[in-house]
């Protein structure tokens, strides 16, 4: 995998990857000194400026937008199994000092220093991701090393996200080495969860949530009724139940999702407070609406709605709405607990939308938390997309 002629940037194009940033967008590339038809999807070379001063080492993809990606502020940099083991090394040693047991995100993508791969860890199984050409391409490579740092049963490889779409590549569910089992089971809060890797969403759990359920538990384990939208496994409403909630109804439009969440339930000796319905959030919300329910806490935790940046305008409409049912159906002086996994919407934003739904129903909001992803979803300074997840715990009360 030796690198071919070098990746030529216009002039000034480098200063963002000077500024920190690991991405080349290709209307940056000079493609009359470097065309971008002679690279190979997933190919590695060397990036340097318009007047040839070496920026580094990328792996390049002709086909997407971000037409390459930066590994390495060296050139001539050799991603092979040494060179992953010691990546996974750094990126290991950041778990074991910031989560407790075995189970968290191993790798975050650029964060890590390894763009688009993605390393959930379930104690001796590992699910990734591999979301870029460059990754896809290395994958007997980053299996080795993660064969050889971990030592794990088995490794699942998730990769049906759409970015990979984006990347000309196939979405599909493969096997790398070893044995996956059926079912694994994961521990948070002192509760069990039941999982199936193979047909759950992404790579399994929402490891990025733990810490803000964690804050967010004593909260809502003071409130009698509990609505918990787009619930997926329960975790959510089973940590408030776990706290001291009396009444919580957990909705997901999956069917899988619904008997996870009641099997869950039952696992945690929960089943007599947790109930799970199976439909469209908003649909349950507007009825709820309708019949004047009111509940203590709300916690709307839906999937993206701006996977792509020309996606915001619509997302944010999206989340507003989707905001103002929830404020609606929150008794005076209760709580939200309204999240955004949007990558592209930014957090200043997403706190405005709050509030514009807030004053169009005329209610006010007290912020109570801010909520983000935990330390195992490190962020990339450089790159704001890499600080996807944005919340906000608030009270919300009726105009003053």
């Amino acid at each position: 995998m030796e690198p071919i002629k070098a990746l030529v940037l216009k002039r000034n194009e480098e200063r963002r990857l000077r500024a920190g940033h690991l991405w080349i967008f290709s209307n940056e590339v000079d493609t009359q000194a470097s065309p971008l038809t002679a690279f190979q999807p997933g190919e590695r070379t060397d990036v340097v400026d318009s007047r040839g001063k070496a920026l580094g080492t990328v792996l390049v993809n002709p086909h997407s937008l971000i037409c390459a990606r930066l590994i390495s502020r060296r050139p001539g940099c050799d991603p092979s199994v040494a060179w992953f083991r010691r990546r996974l090394d750094a990126a290991l040693a950041l778990r074991q000092r910031a989560v407790d047991g075995d189970c968290y995100r191993l790798v975050h993508g650029e964060a890590d220093g390894l763009p688009g791969l993605i390393v959930d860890r379930f104690g001796d199984v590992l699910v990734g991701q591999l979301n870029t050409a460059g990754m896809d391409r290395l994958r007997s490579r980053i299996e080795e090393a993660l064969m050889e740092r971990l030592s794990p049963t088995g490794i699942l490889w998730r990769n049906d996200s759409r970015v990979r779409e984006l990347e000309g590549l196939a979405r599909e569910v493969v096997s790398g080495p070893g044995r996956i089992p059926d079912r694994i089971e994961v521990r948070e809060a002192g509760l069990r969860f039941g999982l199936e890797l193979a047909g759950g969403q992404k790579t399994g759990w929402y490891f990025d949530q733990q810490a803000n359920r964690a804050r967010v538990a004593p909260l809502l384990g003071r409130c009698e009724r509990v609505l918990d939208l787009y619930s997926y496994h329960g975790a959510w409403g089973l940590v408030a139940a776990a706290n001291g909630a009396r009444q919580v109804e957990c909705i997901d439009s999956s069917a899988p999702a619904i008997a996870a969440v009641q099997a869950n339930a039952e696992a945690n000796g929960l089943s007599d407070r947790v109930s799970a319905l199976q439909g469209d959030a908003e649909k349950i919300m507007d009825a709820c609406l309708a019949e004047k329910r009111r509940f203590d806490a709300v916690i709307v935790d839906p999937p993206a709605f701006a996977p792509r940046a020309r996606d915001v305008k619509p997302a944010l409409k999206a989340y507003r709405r989707l905001n103002e049912k929830a404020m609606r159906l929150v008794e005076p002086g209760g709580l939200l607990i309204s999240m955004s996994c949007s990558a592209h919407v930014q957090e200043d934003r997403y706190e405005a939308i709050l509030l514009q739904a807030a004053r169009h129903i005329d209610r006010e909001l007290q912020v109570l938390m801010r909520l983000e992803q935990g330390p195992d979803h490190p962020v990339h300074p450089a790159i704001a997309e890499t600080r996807y997840l944005k919340g906000r715990a608030v009270r919300v009360l009726p105009s003053f």
